[in-house]
């Protein structure tokens, strides 16, 4: 109890913003803060922990050991402290609060339009802050605290995340009309002869695509990885590029008239598209209700 009496919540809060910015400016902007009180705040913490908790390295801030220690049970700590205060039955109509999203371009393209307009109607104080990361960086993130809910393919997620599939994508191939045989298709032979772009955070992981691939004992050539979907359409245009990506990321009424959708020439395996979230949110009321928003407007557009 002594050291209990030596913290206070919002000397807790400082060090949860902190840690997830690990910047003392945008903590400030986040609790609404100015930089100096952040500072001594943060002063205050370190000589409470008896550790630097950031410590500068090429330029930024970095989390220690410690700090990385810290995060999961402050959340906890934080998420319990949350529960006192919010009714068991949650009403959104009423609640006021703000989740951290973790998806890809993929995941947002499909998902976000109609989450938003549903958060809209339901629940008009309910804020939403999106990242972007590679699968394991997002996982790693909700397992440190710093996203609630993440949304991907995941394929061995960690013990201590649970998930639930929201639906099944399958994959098509995009090039441009003028480049394509009579009949637009493509042998296997000839769409691996052509440059292909890959859409992925991370170009060197591994991807469903590649994997098919290797396991025909094949490669493709990459001429251009990049992390967003939205410019590939405009790239591809008027070259002799191929594109593949997950079906649900084109839908065909926006589809450049220059271009061609079509069948991959050899089996991709399809793929569930994932929610996921640590067991500590099992009993939050709110993550709950948030997570049935998502997987509701999954099913009805799908």
């Amino acid at each position: 109890m002594d050291d209990l009496r030596r913290i206070d919540l919002n000397l807790l809060l400082t060090l949860h913003a902190l840690l997830v910015e690990q910047h003392v400016s945008r903590a400030a902007v986040r609790l609404h803060r100015s930089q100096p009180a952040v500072s001594h705040a943060l002063a205050q913490l370190r000589e409470l922990f008896t550790d630097p908790l950031l410590v500068r390295q090429g330029g930024r801030l970095q989390l220690t050991a410690r700090a990385r220690e810290l995060m999961p049970p402050l959340q906890d700590a934080l998420s319990q402290l949350d529960a006192l205060l919010v009714s068991p039955g949650f009403d959104p109509a009423r609640a006021r609060r703000s989740f951290r999203l973790a998806m890809s371009d993929y995941g947002g393209r499909v998902l976000l339009p109609r989450l938003m307009a549903r958060l809209r109607d339901e629940a008009p104080a309910v804020d939403l802050v999106v990242t972007q990361a590679s699968r394991e960086a997002m996982l790693s993130h909700v397992i440190d605290g710093e996203v609630d809910l993440a949304l991907g393919v995941f394929p061995t997620p960690a013990q201590e995340l649970s998930t639930s599939t929201l639906f099944e994508d399958t994959f098509v191939c995009v090039a441009d009309r003028e480049h394509l045989p009579p009949g637009d298709v493509l042998s296997l032979s000839d769409w691996l002869a052509r440059p292909h772009v890959l859409v992925a955070m991370r170009p060197g992981a591994d991807n469903e695509i590649d994997q098919a691939l290797a396991a025909l004992g094949e490669k493709r050539r990459v001429a251009l990885a990049l992390p967003h979907w939205g410019v590939a359409q405009s790239v591809i245009a008027g070259t002799d590029l191929i594109l593949t990506v997950a079906r649900r990321s084109l839908p065909r009424d926006t589809l450049d008239p220059r271009l061609h959708a079509f069948e991959p020439p050899l089996a991709i395996k399809a793929f569930e598209f994932q929610q996921a979230w640590h067991e500590r949110r099992e009993g939050d009321v709110a993550h709950r209700w948030l997570r049935t928003c998502v997987a509701d407007v999954c099913r009805a557009a799908y």
